[in-house]
Formats: C-alpha cells, structure tokens, sequence
C-alpha cells in the first residue's frame, strides 16, 4: 500500500514540475528584458539577408537592422544568438532566447507552439535550378533530386501541397542542410537537381553571385507567406511592444529605409 501511494505521489509530482515548464505557466518576461536592458533574439546567421554573417564576422542583414530599430525605442540593447534552426522554438521555450527573429515564417503548426508579432513582410517558397538542367517547371522536377534546408517552412508547405513536388521528386523526400549556402554549393556541382528556398534569400543571394545569370527562379508553387517575430505564448508585453514598435517605425518611415537599404524597395506590410 506504502509503495502505491509513494508511486501516486511521485507521478504527480512529475505532472505538477512539468506544467510549472511549461510555455503557457511561465510569467511575462517583459520587466525582465526592460530591467536589464536586454532582449535575446535567436538566429540562423546564414540566412542573407535577413541575419548572416559579413566578411568581418558581424552580424548583419534586414532583420538585424529591423530588431535593433525596434528595441532602440525602449531604450533595450537586442542580442543576437545563433542557434540550431531546427531547435528554434526549443531554445525560446527553455529560456535561451526571448525572440525567433530570422525569416521566421508564420505556420499553423508553429502557432501552435510560439505567439507571433504582426506580420512584416510577404515572402514565397521559390524552386531555384540552374538553366543548364532544363528545369523550368515544377513539374519537370519528376524524379530529380530537391534540395531543401532542415527545419525550413519549405518543409511544412511542401507537406501541405504535396502534388506540388513531394509526390514527384526521387524518394518522395528532399534531401536536408543545415545551411542554404552549402546547399547551394551542392546545386552548382549538380549533385541536386533544384532547391527549395525563400523567395527573399534565393534572390538576394543569386543576385550576389558572378554566375547569377545560371540561375532559375520558379515561382507560383506555393501561397505567399508573412515572416514575423516568434515569441512565447506567456509573452504578452513583449508582444505588444514590438507590435507598438513596428507601428512607430512604420509612421516614421524607418522600416521602409531599412527595407530599401537591403532590397533596393519597400517591401514592407502596412502597419
């Protein structure tokens, strides 16, 4: 009987330490970032030009420029992390992190898991090949082999719309990168046939290259997207606070230049 009932206490317990860690149960941690003066945001530093690294090894790109832009109105210095892509919303529960801020693409199976700010740009998943494959379609990536980076919202799109290149490509799966620059270096050997990419990243980063005429960009595949700021669920002042900044910004004109300063054009949502 003693054994039983020390069972039924450790299993609740372990119940009770769970849902005290869980997303939903932890406190705001605005007066925390606003007391410190510092907010955490989690990136993939290759991810031009959104957050990469330069030839000097900083960290630059739009929304590097954008987070700064936003915590410099609360008088808060925004650090920046690089993480493992694939554990992004990991980190932001445990606390490594306050902010996914990287291309970060709105998904219903993301929402499930993290808040998100207000949309502030349109993004598209875009089939890259080189013009000497003749793939001009996606439909002509039958049986080829597809690129696509790990943890990317390509994967998520391409699970929703199948028909489009899932069920076509060789093995029904596309291979995995960390990075979308290795995974370039892999098309231009034709070791694969195509890559699925963000529209943002594939034509910033072709344009940068000497070979950028080699190229395809093939759109129309997939439904526009919104890239926005993830944070945790319990986050609600954080929340608004970037909201308010995004709003102020966009008044001034501010986020407009930083959109011009590294897409030549605004691109940014009305706020």
């Amino acid at each position: 009987m003693k054994k039983v009932l020390v069972v039924a206490i450790m299993a609740i317990i372990s119940l009770t330490l769970v849902a005290c860690g869980s997303d939903e149960t932890k406190e705001d941690q605005w007066k925390r970032i606003e007391k410190n003066k510092e907010v955490v945001i989690g990136l993939d530093d290759s991810f031009v030009p959104m957050g990469f690294r330069d030839k000097d090894d900083n960290l630059v790109g739009f929304d590097i420029d954008l987070a700064k832009a936003v915590f410099a109105e609360y008088g808060i210095k925004a650090k920046f992390t690089p993480i493992d892509w694939t554990m992004k919303e990991s980190e932001l529960k445990n606390g490594s992190i306050d902010l996914i801020w990287n291309g970060y693409t709105v998904t219903d199976a993301r929402k499930k898991k993290v808040a998100f700010s207000n949309s502030y740009m349109k993004n598209e998943q875009v089939l890259v090949t080189l013009k000497s494959s003749n793939i001009k379609e996606f439909s002509d990536m039958k049986d080829k082999t597809l690129g696509a980076q790990n943890g990317a919202s390509s994967i998520d799109d391409m699970a929703k719309k199948p028909e489009v290149l899932t069920d076509i490509i060789a093995n029904n799966e596309p291979e995995l990168y960390d990075t979308f620059d290795v995974a370039f270096i892999d098309l231009n050997n034709k070791r694969i046939d195509g890559l699925i990419i963000d529209e943002v990243y594939a034509r910033y980063y072709i344009d940068k290259q000497k070979n950028k005429d080699d190229y395809n960009i093939i759109t129309g595949g997939f439904d526009p997207t919104d890239f926005a700021v993830g944070m945790r669920k319990s986050d609600k002042k954080l929340q608004t606070k970037v909201n308010d900044a995004f709003k102020t910004l966009y008044d001034e004109g501010k986020m407009q230049e930083i959109s011009k300063k590294w897409f030549g054009d605004d691109e940014i949502v009305k706020q």
